[in-house]
C-alpha cells in the first residue's frame, strides 16, 4: 500500500516534499513509508533527500504533569483556605512532589511558607505549565522563554525527526518490476526467459561468515610445542590431576617442610578434602628418613619431618609433581630409559599484575637414563630451544631444592636486543631419585618454562591478562594469525 501510494503520487506529481506530511495525509505509518523509500531509492526508482527537523517532546515527568497538573498547582490546591501545617501537607502529597511544589509555589509567590503554617497568598492560580506541556504535545509552537524554563525543569527534551523528500529516479516506473533471481527449467521450456528481467549479481558481496570454533593462541603454541617434543621422541605424561598432595608436590622432590613455598601465601591449600589417604607407605618412610637424617651421600635437613604436613592437599604449584609420580612408577619396574614431557596448568598464590597470574601453564621435559651429565642437559636444551627459533643460549648457575647442579636458561632476544630468561633446568638430586628405587647410576635431566611468556612474545602481547583469564577479548581468539615456532 505504501509503495503504491509513493509511486502513484510521483506519476502525476514532480515531488513529494515531506514524507511525514505525505504519510499523515494518507493515514500510513511513517516508518512504513521510510522503509519503502529506502528500497525504492536502492533500485533508483526514486531519488531521496534527507530531511531533519528538531522538535520538543515531553519527558515521562512532563507527561505526568500534562495529565494531572504541575506540582506547584497540586500543592496549592492541597492547601485549604484557612492554611495547613507543614506536617499535614506533607502527608497529603508525595515527598518529591511536595519538595518541587514548595519551591515553585514560593517562587511564584502563591503561598506563604511559615514555620508553623503554610497558607495561600492568592485565591486562584492558572496551571500555565500544564497548558504549555499540552501545547507541545499537540505540536504547537511556544515562546523561547517558556521552552527554556521547561527544559531547565527537565520536562521536555529535544528530538530529531528524520524524513525524506522524493523525486523520480532514473529507473522510475509507476509499478515496480519484479526481477528474477533464478533461471529455471520452466523458463526455458516456455520461452519466458526472453522477457524476464534478472536481478544484478553483486560479485563484490561477501558471503555469510562461517561460524566455527577458534583456537586460542595458547592452544596454538601448545600444539606446536607438543609436536616438537614428539619429534624429539618424548612421551606425554598424564596431567589431569590439578589437586595434588604436599607429599608428591614437595616432599618427594626433597623440598623441606619449612620451605617458604609451602606457606599459604604462596600455595593454595584445599579445605575439602584437606588431606590425602593414599600414599605408598614404604616410600613415605624412605622420604621421611632422607629429609630427617639424609642418605645417599647427603646429610638431609636434620629436622623433625611431619606426616600431617605431607598429607595436606593443594592445587599443584608445578607439573614436577607429575614427574615425581612418573619416576616413582618407573622405579617399580625393571629400569628402561624414558623421555617424558607435560604441558598443563599450575596454580600459585601470586599477586596479579601484567606478567603474573595465579593460574598459568608450565612446560616440562625430562630425560631419565644411565650416565647422564650436565653436558647432556646442555645439548638437549640447545636442540629443544633451537626448534623454537632460539639459537643463542647461555646458562647461569641457580639453586633448586630438588636439582643439583641447577641452571637458569637465557636466550638472546633480537627484538629487545638483550638476554631474556626463558626457563630453569637441572639434574634431579640422588636424595630424590634413589628413595624411589631407581638404580644409583641413573640420572634425570629436566627443564621447565611457562607457556604464556613465549606466546606473549610471539603475538606481541604485553599484558598476560589480555591472553589468559576472564577478561580476554574474544575478538583476539577469532582474529589472531596462525603461529609457527622457529620461523621468522
Amino acid at each position: 500500500m505504501a509503495e503504491e501510494a509513493v509511486l502513484g503520487y510521483l506519476e502525476k506529481n514532480e515531488e513529494i516534499t515531506d514524507s511525514g506530511e505525505f504519510a499523515a495525509e494518507r493515514g500510513i505509518d511513517h516508518n512504513e513509508i521510510v522503509n519503502v523509500i529506502k528500497s525504492l531509492h536502492g533500485f533508483r526508482y526514486v531519488d531521496a533527500q534527507d530531511i531533519k527537523r528538531e522538535a520538543w517532546v515531553l519527558t515521562d515527568e512532563g507527561k505526568t504533569y500534562a495529565t494531572v497538573g504541575s506540582p506547584e498547582v497540586q500543592l496549592f490546591l492541597a492547601i485549604p483556605p484557612e492554611g495547613i501545617s507543614k506536617e499535614d501537607l506533607q502527608k497529603k502529597l508525595d515527598p518529591s512532589l511536595f519538595k518541587i511544589g514548595c519551591a515553585q509555589a514560593a517562587k511564584n509567590k502563591w503561598v506563604d511558607m511559615g514555620k508553623q503554617l503554610i497558607s495561600r497568598k492568592v485565591q486562584h492560580v492558572d496551571d500555565k505549565v500544564k497548558d504549555l506541556l499540552i501545547q507541545i504535545q499537540q505540536g504547537r509552537n511556544i515562546g523561547s522563554d517558556e521552552i527554556k524554563a521547561l527544559k531547565a525543569r527537565k520536562l521536555i527534551v529535544p528530538q530529531t525527526w528524520k524524513g525524506y523528500s522524493l523525486k523520480k529516479g532514473p529507473n522510475y516506473a509507476p509499478k515496480r518490476k519484479k526481477v528474477v533471481t533464478d533461471l529455471t527449467r520452466d523458463n526455458f521450456q516456455s520461452g519466458e526467459w526472453k522477457e524476464l528481467e534478472f536481478k544484478e549479481y553483486n560479485y563484490s558481496a561477501k558471503g555469510q561468515p562461517l561460524e566455527g570454533g577458534n583456537l586460542h593462541p595458547l592452544l596454538k603454541v601448545r600444539s606446536q610445542l607438543k609436536q616438537i617434543f614428539l619429534c624429539m621422541g618424548f612421551e606425554e605424561m598424564p596431567t589431569n590431576n590439578f589437586v595434588e598432595s604436599s607429599f608428591w608436590n614437595f616432599d618427594a622432590l626433597f623440598q623441606p617442610q619449612q620451605h617458604p613455598a609451602r606457606d599459604s601465601h604462596d600455595t593454595f591449600f584445599l579445605e575439602t578434602p584437606s588431606t590425602t589417604k593414599e600414599l605408598p607407605e614404604d616410600y613415605v618412610l624412605r622420604v621421611k628418613q632422607v629429609h630427617e637424617s639424609g642418605g645417599y651421600g647427603s646429610r638431609g635437613y636434620t629436622y623433625d619431618w611431619k606426616r600431617e604436613e605431607a598429607n595436606k592437599n593443594l592445587l599443584r604449584t608445578h607439573t614436577t609433581a607429575v614427574s615425581s609420580r612418573m619416576l616413582y612408577q618407573l622405579a617399580q619396574k625393571p629400569f628402561a630409559p624414558k623421555k617424558y614431557f607435560s604441558i598443563d596448568r599450575v596454580f600459585r598464590n601470586e599477586a596479579v599484575d601484567r606478567t603474573h597470574l595465579a593460574e598459568f601453564h608450565q612446560i616440562e621435559g625430562l630425560v631419565c637414563d644411565r650416565g647422564l651429565t650436565l653436558s647432556d642437559l646442555i645439548g638437549v636444551l640447545h636442540d629443544f630451544f633451537s626448534r623454537l627459533g632460539m639459537t643463542k643460549l647461555k646458562f647461569k648457575p641457580a639453586y633448586n631444592p630438588y636439582t643439583e647442579p641447577s641452571m637458569e636458561i637465557f636466550s638472546y632476544h633480537e627484538g629487545f636486543k638483550k638476554w631474556v630468561e626463558v626457563g630453569n633446568s637441572g639434574m634431579f638430586r640422588p636424595e630424590m631419585l634413589q628413595p624411589m628405587g631407581l638404580p644409583e647410576d641413573v640420572q634425570v635431566i629436566a627443564w621447565g618454562l611457562s607457556l604464556e611468556r613465549p606466546t606473549m612474545i610471539l603475538y606481541g602481547i604485553d599484558n598476560i591478562r589480555d591472553l589468559f583469564g576472564h577478561k580476554v577479548d574474544l575478538g583476539l581468539i577469532k582474529k589472531n594469525p596462525i603461529c609457527r615456532l622457529g620461523i621468522d
